[in-house]
């Protein structure tokens, strides 16, 4: 056996992260497990979890500190309520059948744990790394998380301690607000009243990154640190470079144009794959686009199909979003853009579409926040709770 779990609980100083590894005494474990309790660490000094003193749980379980012990009390509370909500979790995991079919005389644990250097309150303490523990076991013995989860969870899920979060467009349709805008005093002014939604995303256009580079990127993420940010630069030739730039400046999504030699879109998409970021192709003036979308050896995240601006007279024409997608692969986000109002948006998802691109019907509206607002119910989706327990599966 060699299974491997991992658990975070609470929050505050004490909150309690777990990693474990589960595994035969003769296996790989085992011999982990004898050199850990057999070559000490200053700071990192493992101990045997008992659930009081000369009562060894069982399957056998090393407590490893993660952080350096420096201070009494962090020895204390180690070598106390760590320990012991430890050995607990996995007498009562015992007990519980979470080991049905295990000899718990052939197993070892390792557990490497948390313990913040704030953490004060014993009781805190306790049930927070005594509930990542069981948590931690279960998981292990129940190979968790499976392929399906892993894949549905990965965009959806928000990692609780890092501070921010990092949008994902797994629930369309979304609204995205163009800020092809060249004063900055009218962008901090449109960033200030547009709505906090989910559903939202901020362009940055091509004319306000031409005025101030790619460094208004982290500006409006002042304004929206959380926000999904594209940084439309119609990449026309250095691929690679610019992406990279984009992702630099951290820039979630980057645009190219449709009109760029394969090679430049293919080498920008692929460096947004090594980055993290969607990959955009603007099909602004492209003749054919699902034709350029199959001879593609690498498929783009968002194809936008993009009527000009200085052809806003003619009708709106989405194209042939369904053989789009196909010609993707099917994994595929459609925005559509040029002059869009209010009175057409749901025609455009009734289309196919996954993203209404909106520049000035609201950047230039007297109640932006209304404006906005007036978009994203044509949309009729839901806002999604992003902040979700790392335990509720």
């Amino acid at each position: 056996m060699y299974l491997i779990g991992e658990a975070l609980v609470g929050d505050g100083p004490e909150l309690a992260h777990i990693d474990l590894l589960i595994g035969d005494k003769d296996g790989p474990v085992g011999t982990a497990f004898a050199n850990a309790l057999s070559q000490l660490s200053a700071g990192h000094t493992p101990l045997l979890a008992v659930v009081r003193p000369n009562l060894l749980t069982k399957p056998a379980t090393l407590v490893i500190p993660k952080v350096t012990l420096k201070k009494d009390v962090q020895i204390r509370e180690m070598f106390g309520p760590v320990q012991a909500a430890v050995a607990k979790a996995v007498a009562d995991s015992v007990e519980e059948g979470v080991f049905p079919d295990s000899d718990i005389d052939s197993l070892v644990i390792l557990a490497s744990i948390y313990l913040g250097p704030g953490a004060a309150d014993y009781n805190r303490i306790y049930r927070y790394n005594y509930g990542a523990m069981k948590l931690a076991l279960r998981r292990a013995m129940e190979g968790f998380p499976d392929r399906k989860t892993l894949l549905y969870e990965k965009d959806r899920s928000t990692h609780a301690v890092m501070g921010f979060k990092v949008q994902r467009l797994w629930d369309p349709p979304y609204l995205q607000v163009a800020l092809d805008l060249v004063d900055m005093n009218k962008v901090s002014s449109v960033l200030s009243e547009l709505p906090e939604n989910d559903h939202l995303i901020i362009e940055a256009g091509t004319p306000l990154i031409k005025k101030f580079g790619l460094e208004i990127i982290p500006e409006i993420r002042k304004f929206r640190p959380n926000a999904f940010i594209i940084a439309d630069m119609k990449i026309l030739d250095t691929g690679n470079l610019e992406a990279r730039m984009a992702a630099d400046a951290s820039a979630d999504a980057v645009v190219i144009s449709g009109l760029a030699p394969t090679s430049t879109l293919e080498k920008a998409i692929a460096e947004a794959k090594k980055t993290g970021i969607y990959s955009v192709i603007d099909m602004l003036n492209v003749p054919d686009p699902v034709k350029v979308i199959k001879i593609l050896k690498v498929k783009p995240d968002i194809v936008e199909l993009h009527r000009a601006i200085d052809a806003e007279d003619t009708a709106h024409a989405w194209g042939n979003i369904p053989a789009l997608k196909k010609a993707a692969g099917g994994r595929l986000l459609v925005a559509t853009a040029g002059g869009i109002r209010v009175d057409v948006v749901k025609d455009a998802v009734k289309a196919g579409a996954d993203i209404i691109v909106v520049g000035r019907a609201i950047t230039a509206s007297k109640d932006i926040h209304t404006a906005a607002d007036l978009f994203l119910e044509q949309l009729n989706r839901e806002e999604i709770d992003q902040f979700r327990v790392m335990t509720d599966f």
